[in-house]
């Protein structure tokens, strides 16, 4: 694995980044100093969230490439992508990650019953992308639990991150990642974990549309600091 070739990460790609999600990540860090950027396969609509964010910023802080340019001008790639789109999106810039983490976003949704857990056979879409990418691409499992609604704005977020995959420290530095990006993050252990992380999305999905909400979260609880 990559697990002894971490360099400090700087350089984060987005990648499928033009969506809510990935544009709400990339805000938090381009905030937090990190140069960003957004990956998409269509370079206009990388373009285009990339003007946003920077105008939400006041300064040029986000980037606009095509995916496989995004992977290989990064540290860190970040995947933000529907499930289905997941397997072509990893085709299309493998050679890119090695020697790299990839944080893994994507959650197994089969619509129309999102609200209903359906993992798929490797057990995980982390897993799925582990197996694809192989040892020399460290998979990480992050953010799934995070509504856009609370990373597109300048609140605090009142929820935690649990982070599973390939790697102790691979997780640490998603885990400081997650503090950059103004969250708390905890290790939740090997990437086979990420089942549960994953799952959980969809009863959250469930609980927001029996309360009516929009972005129900987890906290761990009964730890001391």
């Amino acid at each position: 694995m990559a697990e002894e070739a971490l360099q400090e990460v700087k350089k984060i790609a987005v990648l499928g980044g033009t969506g809510k999600e990935g544009k709400g990540l990339a805000y938090r860090w381009a905030k937090a100093g990190y140069e960003v950027t957004i990956g998409s396969r269509a370079l206009e609509k990388a373009e285009q969230a990339a003007a946003e964010l920077n105008e939400k910023l006041g300064q040029q802080q986000v980037n606009a490439m095509v995916n496989p340019d995004a992977a290989a001008w990064c540290d860190l790639a970040v995947l933000t992508v529907p499930y289905s789109a997941q397997m072509s999106m990893l085709e299309s810039v493998k050679a890119h990650l090695t020697g790299k983490i990839l944080i893994n976003v994507t959650v197994p949704l089969v619509p129309p019953k999102v609200a209903k857990v359906q993992m798929p056979a490797a057990g995980s879409a982390a897993q799925e992308a582990q197996n694809y990418l192989g040892e020399q691409t460290s998979v990480v499992a992050a953010f799934q639990n995070i509504s856009y609604e609370r990373l597109l704005n300048d609140e605090e977020v009142d929820c935690d991150v649990l982070v599973c995959g390939t790697g102790k420290a691979n997780r640490q530095v998603v885990i400081d990642l997650v503090r950059k990006a103004g969250m708390l993050g905890w290790d939740g252990g090997v990437i086979e974990n990420a089942v549960v992380v994953e799952g959980m999305t969809s009863i959250l999905i469930g609980l927001n549309k029996q309360f009516e909400g929009k972005a129900a979260g987890i906290k761990i609880t009964g730890i001391n600091d």
